[in-house]
């Protein structure tokens, strides 16, 4: 088996630097990451994880905890997921499924968040001495990722009054105290201001069965072209079975968005508009700040908000799928 000096040899460079590499890649110039990761492909070298885990006093394991009910999420997290597993991957690192009872049994090397209530907090980090990145927008200066809730449904929003709407609902989800929420209402509201419109805002489960009974109830009395802004896909689909069930024309007397993008948007007729997340892109950034803030001896990281794409489609445009 070929050893660390022969990749040294191979790559001519030192020891120590294929060492810098393989332990702390983010301190290599991208150049001499690939000439070392080059030599150790072409002698098929494999680093002893296990024994730099024994060495740094590492498990080599992260461990992702779910706070919210899985059955209204599930498409989402599969792609979070795949993000997280991939990066962790790349780095010989396990990922554990966790609940709230059982995320201090065993050992591991930091957490990873979800779905955490802002009454929650402080009952979810109590006895955590390892590295935590929230998934999710907080107010509590804790390091997190999290799409741009405010700025999607402000695109959302504008994307129904360019297309000529002027009465646009806003359908929430029943947590107005989380962050996540209240962004996606500051955007629909911030827009309909802008534009000297009537607000009218809906809060609910998040469920496609309770969306489409409020939405069939508004929309058989609607005397006027209506939209509604979702804060999920989930509750879009609801809308679109009652306006479909209302006989209504999609582009024309009523259009329907919803947020995330994951899945549920196209399974829909007609397909939804959405707010894309990029949820992979963002577990795997997830997994890359955690990373770094165990490296770091648990340093503040900060928070990042990625840009969402708002996607078109028939739910809101005649003539789109």
């Amino acid at each position: 088996m070929a050893t660390l000096a022969d990749v040294a040899k191979k790559a001519n460079v030192s020891k120590m630097t294929v060492s810098r590499v393989i332990n702390h890649p983010d301190q290599v110039s991208d150049e001499l990451k690939q000439l070392v990761y080059h030599a150790m492909e072409e002698l098929e070298y494999v680093p002893n994880y296990a024994a730099r885990a024994l060495v740094q006093n590492r498990t080599q394991v992260v461990k992702f905890l779910i706070l919210e009910e899985i059955d209204t999420v599930e498409p989402y997290y599969m792609n979070l997921l795949t993000g997280i597993s991939r990066e962790l991957d790349k780095h010989s690192y396990s990922l554990q499924l966790v609940t709230q009872k059982s995320k201090n049994i065993g050992p591991y090397d930091g957490l990873i968040v979800t779905g955490m209530r802002d009454q929650e907090i402080d009952k979810v980090l109590a006895g955590l001495e390892k590295p935590v990145i929230a998934y999710g927008e907080n107010r509590r200066n804790i390091d997190a990722i999290d799409v741009d809730n405010r700025l999607g449904a402000e695109l959302a929003t504008k994307h129904l009054y360019d297309i000529g709407f002027r009465q646009i609902i806003f359908f929430g989800i029943n947590l107005l105290e989380e962050d996540f929420m209240r962004s996606r209402l500051t955007g629909y509201s911030s827009v309909m201001k802008a534009h000297d419109l009537i607000e009218e805002s809906y809060f609910m489960k998040n469920s496609s069965r309770i969306a489409e009974k409020k939405a069939f109830e508004i929309l058989q009395n609607a005397k006027k072209p209506t939209a509604i802004v979702c804060a999920s896909d989930r509750m879009a689909i609801g809308v679109v079975r009652a306006a479909t069930a209302l006989h209504m024309n999609f582009g024309e007397n009523i259009a329907v968005t919803g947020f995330d993008g994951v899945f549920l948007d196209r399974i829909s007729s007609p397909k939804i508009t959405t707010v894309r997340s990029p949820v992979i892109e963002m577990g795997e950034t997830c997994a890359q700040l955690l990373l770094k803030k165990i490296n770091e001896g648990g340093a503040q990281q900060g928070s990042i908000l990625f840009l969402p794409e708002l996607i078109i489609r028939g739910s809101t445009v005649v003539g789109r799928e």
